[in-house]
């Protein structure tokens, strides 16, 4: 049998990138939201037969690791025939948390066919949907089960043989705060899965299916190749590192993420444990696996040279030990919302403080470290209906070793764009007063850390008003003698209160007012190296 070349690999990779990139386009044309128009909040990514991700094109990080472990789940529990579309959230399955839903579609040889035939390719969706449900509009306050976070849809099918199963549909939008809009993400995720299998049914045709699943084996070896070959480049030995969320959102210390870094180079291997990390908590800050499998696959991709491939080969030299039963492996009921946003910065700062001693020369200083989520939930008295409005907001990147950092940007773990003023208020009853950067708030040192914003938003009617946000105590960490970022505030200046400010915990949710200000002030990342 003829080996593959370099330059077939090359298109082959290409292909499949393009094709995930395309299904991207097609979701983000079609959606409904801002979250997903605007902010691209959602992944698109094809996946081997065997449920291995070949491609990701536009992705959130946080979707890196955790993606192939729901489609694993949806093909495992169900037969997936032509044109069917699975459809899960469950974050005890594969996913992150219950409003990051997850569409998969099987991709077969026209061709063939039979009783038994395997797919050749899945194509899947994940996007984030500002409501599913729950307690608090938005889906994202903080619960003690993760019952009241959500509507948790298993692995079920709803597409069967390319016509939607009205029923399925008809239950997931009687239980959210806006329909409307979910039938139309739904939709767009749906179409966007019906691109890949479109896509990839031409690459099957082309190179048919044995010599795919050969391409797809020497893509993940090719990805393996050039982990072992950073890993080969670095000392030898065992690396620890701690790091602290600022509490649980119910008055408790800080929680720690301890993490130790076992390298061998002879073997190109490392092993990652987490054991001495906290006990999982009575709020939505626990983190299932899912989450910490992708923030040590998003690090160690970090390490690897641009063009190389974001496969199921990157993480194969490495092993991860997660203790069940800890913030990094939650136990079902727990609540997870937040692990996905604000434990997934945490566990990504507590990995990078590691290797700062194994490559102090490549690793920056800590980031914003907080998605510094914002949801908002009431009735548009526009058009008498419920909304609910859902952001992340950009942070200050930690100072690199040869450079600043970058302000008002978002980092690691998420990947969104911030939502356009003109698209903000035309959506949703809200008057943005004030947007800027948070001048001063990124850490001193040789070189310093980018500065965060500030967000100041006036509430057009009486609103339900969730903050979900870390780094509010517990400044990012400066490196190698560079000085911390400034922490995160958050707080409301109500009407007629002569412009005082009420200073608002990190994670809670509290009634406003019509005329209200919700001033949202995000950290500066960290200093990197003594300041001259």
């Amino acid at each position: 049998m003829s080996s593959i070349s370099p330059i077939e690999l090359s298109i082959f990779q290409s292909t499949m990138h393009s094709i995930a990139e395309e299904m991207g386009a097609a979701l983000r044309r079609t959606s409904f939201s801002p979250n997903i128009k605007e902010r691209r909040d959602y992944s698109c990514a094809v996946f081997d037969r065997l449920g291995q991700v070949i491609a990701m094109g536009d992705h959130m990080p946080v979707h890196l690791g955790s993606m192939p472990m729901s489609v694993r789940a949806a093909v495992d529990a169900l037969s997936l025939e032509r044109g069917d579309i699975a459809i899960l959230n469950d974050p005890y399955q594969g996913g992150t948390h219950l409003p990051d839903i997850t569409m998969v579609m099987p991709v077969f040889d026209e061709a063939r066919g039979g009783e038994n035939e395997r797919p050749i390719f899945y194509a899947s969706t994940r996007a984030h949907h500002a409501d599913v449900g729950g307690q608090y509009p938005g889906s994202m306050g903080l619960c003690s089960e993760i019952y009241q976070e959500g509507l948790r849809i298993p692995p079920i099918k709803i597409v069967r043989r390319g016509s939607v199963d009205r029923s399925v549909l008809e239950i997931l939008l009687h239980n959210v705060r806006t329909p409307i809009e979910r039938k139309g993400d739904l939709d767009a995720q749906i179409g966007a899965c019906r691109v890949g299998e479109l896509r990839l049914g031409e690459v099957v045709r082309k190179y048919q299916p044995t010599m795919i699943q050969r391409l797809s084996e020497e893509l993940f070896e090719y990805s393996e190749r050039l982990t072992r070959a950073e890993l080969s480049k670095v000392p030898a030995g065992e690396f620890e590192a701690e790091d602290f969320l600022d509490d649980d959102g119910h008055g408790s210390g800080p929680v720690c993420i301890r993490v130790k870094l076992t390298i061998d180079p002879v073997a190109a291997t490392a092993s990652v444990d987490f054991s001495g990390t906290h006990a999982q908590i009575e709020s939505g800050l626990n983190a299932v696996l899912a989450i910490t499998y992708s923030a040590v696959y998003y690090v160690f991709r970090c390490l690897l040279p641009a063009h190389a491939p974001a496969t199921a080969g990157v993480l194969r030299p490495v092993t991860l030990i997660a203790p069940k039963g800890t913030i990094v492996n939650a136990r079902l009921p727990a609540p997870v919302a937040g692990g996905n946003v604000e434990t997934s910065q945490r566990i990504v700062d507590v990995l990078l403080r590691a290797l700062a001693k194994i490559v102090p020369d490549r690793v920056p200083a800590a980031s914003s470290g907080t998605m510094t989520n914002l949801t908002i939930g009431g009735i548009d008295p526009r058009y008498h209906r419920p909304f609910a409005y859902y952001e992340t907001t950009a942070g200050g990147a930690g100072a690199r070793p040869d450079r600043d950092g970058v302000s008002g940007v978002h980092t690691h773990m998420t990947n969104s764009l911030n939502t356009p003023i003109e698209a903000l208020e035309y959506a949703y009853p809200f008057r943005v007063v004030r947007y800027g950067y948070r001048l001063g708030s990124g850490g001193n040192g040789r070189f310093s850390g980018g500065d965060g914003l500030i967000r100041e938003l006036e509430l057009l009617t009486d609103a339900q008003v969730t903050v979900l946000a870390d780094r509010q105590t517990i400044a990012p960490y400066g490196l190698q003698g560079g000085a911390d970022g400034t922490p995160g505030r958050l707080s409301i200046l109500h009407e007629g209160n002569e412009g005082k400010a009420q200073q608002l915990p990190g994670k809670c949710s509290v009634r406003a007012a019509k005329g209200d200000v919700i001033r949202v002030e995000t950290p500066g990342g960290g200093g990197w190296g003594r300041a001259s």
